[in-house]
């Protein structure tokens, strides 16, 4: 049907230099002085937070809402990706898309939030009374406002489709420079010390926002483990969790998409989805579905007035825009891995897969874990709170699980379906640098390999110096959102106008 122009890049040595070398100067900084480190990235923080919150808000509403008109317009029929049917089935599609979006917030925030905003209540509803009954709605909406339809809509809409434009219709390398393509056309993908520096900030940003959750997971599976065996809850316990993660994301990377991503990817959706069939039979399912249907009425009642919220800027630092940085911050990438997986997809179905559907299962999965926690603190106040509040986010999912029937199960498969969230994480992102860095759908697995155990190394360094190396990390992923932020604004005007070409060279083969 297309004709396909795909071309292979290779190794591109400034940007492995200097991404690489960002990351081991943070560690060494971090080694020599991390104190130091943790006081300049909050620093950072807060100006990045504070002068481009707003940015960070119309970015991801802009994103959002044009993906919608592109997706249900005379667009919406557009294939992508040189193919005639997709790729990747569609189960198996979707479980991809869910295991490395949702990764980090999988469990560990899908505990930890609703119960957080049901202590304090968000500054949104004055006058209701924490802990309370009334709380556990308003807790659960902001938690949707957090990881849902904005949140999804940056990590694979509009550049996803400027990507697959470039890269399989005009035979451009897939790199994040990619996404000037429409701009500037051939020359920004060439040597060009503005296109260097646009891959160089993407790589950066996801590394540390993948590293950040590979040293929480060390400390949240310590935490777990140490719960459910009695073994000490030790700094070496953690070292040999992320050792035996990052190998296996290694091991996962280097077989590929259509091998060790893809079944890891179908094995949690199921396990996943194993947990909130158990956990509405064993657990308050009616409480459940009840506040999750009402939350998510007052989500979407409530959708401007909530991601549009401006009067409490401390507030917000900590909670929606330092979420909307960090998937800003993933934001290239994760588009660029999108991309390599939905080749065959029509743009209808990458906006309603990725901006609809997921968020509505993300959404349904954080009121389950969440509103689990929040059932419990009501029936007894502090069993989970108490938890939270003396070992913070880690201790809330085991605290929950724990008072399931069958806890230690529950306990188990919970801290697995994290595991796995975050292999799948890191093993994709390995994959993306990978192509990033070559400019090839199917990069070295040698490379795929290296910066697996590259950010495995730099989070076993960081935990090792305290956890608070690795907060710093995590935040500095909202100050290197704001160069990347720039580059998904262009998405604005070259999405739309790479619809406009391919709907020109397909529209008499569109149904």
């Amino acid at each position: 049907m297309f004709g396909s122009k795909e071309k292979k890049s290779s190794l591109d040595l400034p940007s492995f230099l200097i991404s690489g070398g960002v990351l081991i100067l943070f560690v060494i900084i971090a080694l020599i002085n991390a104190d130091f480190v943790a006081g300049t990235v909050d620093y950072l923080f807060g100006i990045s937070a504070t002068y481009f919150g707003l940015v960070y808000q119309i970015v991801l509403l802009g994103t959002f809402f044009i993906a919608l008109i592109l997706g249900f317009s005379k667009y919406g029929n557009i294939r992508l990706g040189n193919m005639d049917k997709p790729e990747i089935s569609t189960f198996k599609w979707i479980s991809i898309i869910m295991c490395t979006l949702l990764a980090a917030g999988g469990v560990f925030w899908a505990a930890a939030e609703p119960l957080s905003h049901f202590l304090t209540v968000p500054p949104h509803f004055s006058g209701i009374e924490a802990g309370s009954l009334e709380a556990v709605v308003p807790a659960l909406s902001m938690s949707f406002v957090d990881w849902g339809f904005l949140s999804w809509a940056i990590l694979g809409t509009l550049g996803t489709i400027v990507l697959m434009y470039a890269h399989y219709h005009k035979g451009m390398p897939l790199k994040p420079r990619a996404f000037l393509y429409p701009i500037f056309g051939e020359k920004i993908m060439k040597k060009s010390i503005f296109g260097t520096i646009v891959d160089s900030f993407s790589i950066i940003s996801v590394a540390a926002g993948t590293i950040g959750p590979i040293g929480f997971l060390g400390l949240q599976a310590g935490y777990g483990i140490s719960t459910l065996t009695g073994i000490s809850d030790s700094l070496s316990l953690h070292i040999v969790i992320i050792i035996l993660l990052v190998i296996s994301a290694a091991i996962s990377a280097v077989t590929g998409i259509h091998k060790g991503i893809q079944v890891l990817s179908s094995f949690n959706v199921l396990l996943a989805l194993g947990l909130i069939i158990g956990v509405l039979l064993l657990g308050p399912g009616l409480f459940i579905f009840n506040n999750y249907f009402e939350a998510f009425g007052l989500y979407v009642n409530q959708f401007i007035p909530f991601n549009t919220f401006r009067s409490d800027e401390a507030w917000l630092s900590s909670w929606t825009v330092f979420f909307f940085a960090w998937f800003i911050g993933y934001g290239p990438m994760m588009a660029i891995f999108t991309a390599r997986i939905s080749r065959g997809r029509t743009i209808r179905e990458l906006v309603l897969s990725v901006a609809i559907i997921a968020p509505v299962i993300a959404t349904f999965w954080f009121t389950v874990v969440g509103g689990t926690g929040i059932f419990q603190e009501l029936d007894t106040p502090g069993s989970v709170s108490t938890a939270l509040n003396e070992a913070g986010p880690p201790a809330a999912m085991m605290a929950i699980a724990e008072q399931l029937p069958f806890g230690t199960i529950f306990g188990f498969l919970f801290l697995l379906a994290t595991i796995i969230f975050v292999l799948t994480t890191t093993d994709s992102m390995s994959l993306t640098i990978s192509m990033a860095i070559s400019g090839d759908g199917n990069p070295p697995r040698s490379l795929r390999a290296f910066f697996a155990l590259l950010m495995g190394a730099v989070a076993i360094v960081l935990v090792s110096i305290g956890e608070g190396s690795i907060n710093a990390l995590q935040s500095f992923i909202v100050v290197t959102a704001v160069p990347v932020v720039f580059l998904l604004l262009t998405t604005f005007w070259t999405a739309p106008k790479a619809c406009k070409e391919l709907y020109e060279n397909q529209k008499d083969n569109l149904v």
